[in-house]
């Protein structure tokens, strides 16, 4: 399967599939089950008191000795966090949604990789500079939180020919092995993949997300700032509901005067509320209006054909992008 590239050396992985920070989704049994496959897993922590994080990373390391790492976005305060990572030798630490300078020598100088994900052209220039060791390039396409407003499929070589030599890789659209062997074609050097691993069995979702999510098309996403309890200001792609389409029948107002503002609509398994417009996606042991919740999705929802394991989910897309940089390379 002639897939690896520099890299998979760099990360110590054998294929080039990242499986994205899915928030809550991203279980330790994900992380682990990707890392097995040869992927890399990826843990969310920013949001989890630091002994929680721990034991997670902790978690990781019981299930593999493959490489993983973990997740911190820097518009929230994660220094505590990035201590315990460092702490426990993870050794590939990504960040987003801020400026990655001030914990850049940090994580270079314990020892892990540090990757740093990017909206735009200058913004990879500047993560560039502060010494980034590698750069995802997040197009529009991206289920979840967004950062900018540029396609995939243009923003990622004009990243690729900004950083030279730092090496990129694609986030946003991709959830076969065809968007991985575009990816590649575009001088990315892997994929990062979110919503293909919602769907998978070891991922924390709801069994309501994910019916929506096999259920969805391309069609189904919307680019937003509707779900923003929780985090402000921060655009995201999910797939339309009905709390979507009332507060856009409404105009799109601003809280706290959108429509059903502070209604619960899901209760958990601790017994916590959770309100309309928050950030939290369906999760296992909730009950209540869950399809009216934020149900993070990129277009390649239409990529999510049933629930697998994570390790036929990596296969499966490592298996067809080879076949189509095959098929590439033996063209007439």
């Amino acid at each position: 399967m002639m897939l690896r590239t520099p890299l998979c050396d760099r990360l110590g992985i054998e294929i080039p599939i990242v499986q994205a920070p899915v928030g809550s989704a991203a279980t330790p049994e994900l992380v682990a089950a990707v890392s097995e496959a040869g992927g890399l897993g990826m843990l969310a922590l920013t949001w989890q008191h630091p002994e929680q994080a721990r034991r997670n990373i902790q978690r990781v390391r019981e299930l593999t000795s493959r490489p993983f790492g973990a997740n911190l976005v820097l518009d929230f305060r994660v220094h505590d966090l990035l201590a315990v990572c460092l702490h426990e030798a993870v050794p590939i630490i990504s960040t987003f949604w801020g400026d990655p300078a001030p914990v850049g020598a940090v994580i270079r100088g314990a020892g892990a990789v540090h990757l740093h994900t990017v909206g735009s052209v200058p913004e990879a220039a500047d993560a560039a500079a502060a010494g980034v060791d590698v750069i995802v390039a997040q197009g529009w396409e991206a289920g979840g939180h967004v950062r900018g407003r540029t396609t995939t499929m243009a923003l990622v070589p004009a990243v690729v020919d900004t950083v030279h030599p730092v090496p990129v890789m694609a986030a946003g659209g991709i959830g076969d092995g065809r968007g991985l062997a575009a990816a590649l074609a575009l001088g990315a050097q892997g994929a990062w993949l979110g919503t293909r691993f919602l769907a998978a069995v070891e991922a924390f979702t709801h069994e309501v997300y994910r019916q929506h999510l096999i259920a969805a098309g391309p069609d189904d996403t919307v680019h937003t700032g509707c779900f923003d309890g929780g985090w402000p200001d921060a655009p995201h792609r999910a797939l339309r509901n009905g709390t979507l389409r009332r507060w856009e029948q409404a105009g799109s107002p601003p809280r706290p005067n959108r429509p059903g503002e502070g209604d619960v609509i899901a209760v958990d398994a601790n017994g916590i509320a959770h309100h309309r417009y928050e950030d939290l996606m369906p999760l296992p042991g909730m009950t209540g209006a869950l399809a009216e919740m934020a149900m993070y999705a990129g277009q390649s929802v239409q990529f999510v054909k049933e629930v697998r394991p994570a390790r036929h989910i990596v296969g499966d897309i490592a298996t067809q992008a080879a076949a189509c940089l095959d098929r590439l390379r033996h063209a007439p």
